[in-house]
């Protein structure tokens, strides 16, 4: 029986609740941008779908290796240590503009992995300008990605729900301009997308300068580093525990983005219809994400105190709010499926596709909430290499070559399309729950163990 815990419900709840309002902001632009390109044409949309199997892994590559910046500052705030904070947080603005100037480099070849696939032209050439104008978004991303990362670590998740709000603010308007050529600009449809994504990334980073400097919570923590120089050893333990991390999440990104690369030869509704049910599951996801996001920031606030017992309180009640928040989640999809379907697009083909790909996703929402706290939880304590082989063999043999065989192949049964693959991501996400619950309980005995050992010492 897991212990429950109403102060440490309460602080985890107090620390994800601006987290989940952020997330889903954030969620909310891709929500939008796949809503206006999905009304100005399905081909527009199916486009976006195309582009993004290729540039989310890319950003949340980024964004994984980056969030090793969270713990580390989250146990010297723990621990009541001020100066490593800023040191650490200036080591990891220079790793991310070096990743963000890599992967722009290596956007300017995306057309080679997009020339491998068979697609219409037309959507060959909307995903490639729709990359290629969201490619200069990549430095601002990077560098908002750094500095939201050090004031979660110190407790303060309002400031990225503040920026969101900026985010929101600025996409629907430049979507508006871009997609449909309002204002002087030309139409450039699904496109248009990456350009107000780009302008997106760009207002989030000055905001969150703005509000880092003038920010109460920060006070404490604008102090300059010993030395501005680039320091390689801290950078390798961004790197030692940040790499893990980011294919961590590489693996779950592309296990969906991969998806309508896979099936893009079955047409534009069976790649529009998966692209609504990704997305949707995309934006509720981000509710269980959040309270992971706030698991590793509450402990790594208890490693730094030693605190051993209150820990495992944390951990367990984290992992009960996420399983009752499952639930929920779970009933309004099923309930409301045809519904959220028609939010995305009026085709009746894409509606009914969409809505059974809705039914599926009702399945692994336990399964995802307990790996992803469990996987927060581990990334807290600064382990991480566990995740990463977890992830690598549940979302890819598992996940996408099962999904693989059901969606495209005679092997088992007729050919399932999306559906196929929609069952592997089930399977992959029970199986990557599993393992990481086992390796987060013997992580807990184990710090348990050494804790007493210390004190007994002593």
């Amino acid at each position: 029986m897991l212990p429950f815990s109403r102060f440490e419900a309460r602080t985890i709840l107090k620390l994800s609740g601006p987290i989940v309002l952020a997330q889903l902001t954030q969620t909310l632009m891709y929500f939008v941008d796949t809503v206006m390109a999905g009304r100005y044409s399905a081909l527009d949309m199916a486009a976006i779908a195309v582009a993004s199997g290729l540039w989310f892994p890319v950003v949340m590559t980024i964004q994984g290796l980056l969030l090793a910046l969270t713990p580390i500052v989250a146990q010297y705030y723990g621990s009541k240590q001020n100066k490593p904070v800023a040191h650490f947080t200036m080591q990891a603005m220079y790793l991310a503009m070096v990743l963000a100037l890599l992967a722009f480099v290596a956007m300017s070849y995306v057309y080679v992995p997009i020339d491998q696939l068979n697609m219409d032209p037309a959507l060959r050439q909307k995903a490639l300008d729709y990359l290629y104008y969201v490619s200069f978004g990549l430095f601002p991303a990077a560098g908002y990605m750094v500095i939201r990362s050090m004031f979660e670590g110190i407790g303060n998740t309002k400031a990225s729900m503040w920026i969101s709000f900026v985010g929101i603010l600025i996409n629907i308007p430049a979507n508006y301009i871009f997609i449909y050529g309002k204002f002087g600009m030309p139409a450039l449809g699904g496109a248009g997308c990456g350009i107000a994504t780009a302008l997106v990334f760009l207002a989030m980073f000055i905001a969150i300068l703005f509000y880092g400097w003038f920010s109460r919570t920060t006070q404490q923590y604008k102090i300059l580093p010993d030395s501005l120089r680039v320091n390689l050893k801290d950078c390798w333990q961004i790197v030692a525990i940040g790499t893990p991390i980011a294919f961590s999440i590489f693996f779950e990104v592309t296990l969906f983005a991969c998806i309508p690369l896979a099936i893009v030869h079955l047409g534009p509704v069976m790649v529009a219809g998966h692209q609504i049910a990704q997305n949707y599951s995309g934006i509720v996801f981000m509710m269980p994400l959040s309270l992971g996001m706030a698991t590793t920031i509450r402990v790594g606030h208890l490693v730094g105190q030693q605190n051993s017992q209150e820990l495992k309180k944390a951990i367990s009640t984290a992992i009960i709010l996420a399983v009752c928040m499952s639930f929920i989640i779970a009933t309004f999809t099923f309930t409301m499926r045809t519904g959220i379907a028609a939010l995305y697009s009026p085709d009746p083909a894409v509606i009914t596709l969409a809505a059974s790909l809705l039914v599926l996703a009702c399945f692994y929402q336990v399964s995802d909430a307990i790996q992803v706290i469990s996987a927060c939880a581990l990334r807290g304590m600064k382990i991480t290499k566990p995740a990463f082989f977890v992830t690598l063999i549940s979302y890819w043999p598992i996940g996408f070559g099962l999904g693989a065989v059901l969606g495209l192949t005679h092997w088992i049964v007729e050919p399932m399309g999306a559906h196929g693959f929609w069952i592997g991501i089930i399977v992959g996400l029970t199986v990557s729950a599993i393992l990481l619950a086992i390796i987060l309980k013997r992580a807990l005995n184990r710090l348990a163990n050494e804790n007493m050992a210390s004190t007994t010492a002593a």
